[in-house]
């Protein structure tokens, strides 16, 4: 096995390299009679488009989507669904160097260790081209979700790149699309843009911190020992190129709390319970409040850089290396389309399994 498959009742299998004629993905689960096309999949695609600010690697991808199965007169017929996206900008050449060599910090070594054979061709499979497929199959669970749970709603947005932090008493969801960071706080944007250019001259990187919030999740999905929701939620956060930690609702602060500040106190309301707080991030015991959920992740520095590095090659011999190609200063920036994606995927398999398992109903308060 290759383990390139995600999900248990909505699942998508990956497929394609970096460097390729194309990449794709192969989605099944989806109900039938749901309506999509490629142009509502591409709007997802073009928010990770690479090239579309000074920020990012210029790599010049459209990364136009074509739906090959699975959707017939604009609907989902309940067959497997088969997306395809071709590269159009290759550069194998930047990579020649590296073809016995193993870049710092890259799944170079790792690969060659275990399968005695790599595509050094930007990453090949290692690389973060592959999450094109994944935002491109989280779109298809977007649309299933719009269908499903009208009043869902998955934002991604940057907390943190470098030194650069959110100002959460400005935080504005609605200043996202207007900058190049998905940044809530429109005042900001600016400085960050100047680190990042600092950064980036300087021929170095920088990670960042992103941040989920999930919105009109009804309760009751996940459930008890092993799939529970935030498990699959932080392993498709994990799955993410570059992603060395997770954290839900407080998180790693939970460790500082007594149990009086971080249980979540629970009042009647007109509607149902009402929670006093969100120190759990909208989960309990792996299964969903009806809370917001928040969640948070932290991606590395790009490995790529163009400031000399100490490696080995093939041989076992000690080299300096410089990495070639275009490459994103922060990737982070990039990363958050995909966990928007990859939680569309988590929630619309859990919405699934909860359906099988209980038919949607809930127990009674009051």
């Amino acid at each position: 096995m290759s383990y390139n498959t995600f999900g248990r009742e909505f699942r998508f299998t990956t497929w394609g390299e970096s460097h390729g004629p194309a990449l794709g993905v192969t989605v099944d689960g989806v109900p039938p009679r749901v309506e999509l096309d490629e142009t509502y999949i591409q709007q997802f695609l073009d928010r990770r488009r690479p090239g579309t600010s000074k920020h990012t690697t210029q790599r010049k991808e459209p990364d136009q989507v074509r739906i090959l199965s699975g959707v017939f007169e604009g609907r989902t017929t309940g067959t497997p669904i088969q997306l395809m996206i071709e590269n159009t900008d290759q550069r194998s050449k930047d990579y020649g160097d590296i073809a016995t060599s193993f870049r710092p910090g890259h799944a170079d070594i790792a690969y060659h260790l275990k399968y005695g054979i790599r595509d050094y061709r930007g990453g090949g499979r290692s690389s973060a081209r592959e999450t094109a497929a994944r935002v491109a199959a989280g779109g298809v669970a977007q649309a299933v979700l719009r269908h499903l749970l009208p009043d869902l709603k998955i934002t991604g947005y940057m907390v943190q790149m470098g030194e650069m932090r959110l100002n959460r008493d400005r935080f504005d969801p609605a200043a996202i699309p207007g900058n190049p960071f998905f940044l809530p706080d429109a005042t900001a944007a600016e400085a960050w843009s100047d680190y990042l250019d600092g950064i980036r001259k300087s021929q170095n990187s920088v990670g960042a911190a992103v941040e989920l919030l999930i919105e009109g999740c009804p309760p009751g999905l996940g459930a008890p020992v092993y799939a529970k929701l935030d498990t699959d939620l932080a392993a498709a956060m994990m799955s993410i190129n570059a992603v060395k930690g997770v954290e839900i609702g407080e998180g790693m602060a939970a460790a500082s709390l007594t149990g009086t500040a971080n249980a979540d106190e629970i009042r009647m309301g007109n509607h149902g319970p009402r929670f006093q707080s969100n120190h759990a991030g909208g989960i309990l015991g792996g299964i969903s409040t009806g809370q917001d959920i928040v969640l948070r992740f932290s991606v590395k520095p790009t490995s790529s850089i163009t400031t000399p590095r100490k490696t080995i090659n093939r041989m076992g011999e000690e080299i300096d290396l410089i990495t070639k190609g275009r490459h994103d200063p922060c990737v982070g920036i990039r990363a958050v389309p995909v966990a928007e994606a990859m939680a569309a995927c988590v929630l619309l398999d859990h919405l699934l399994m909860d359906r099988a398992q209980t038919g949607g109903v809930r127990g009674e308060i009051g």
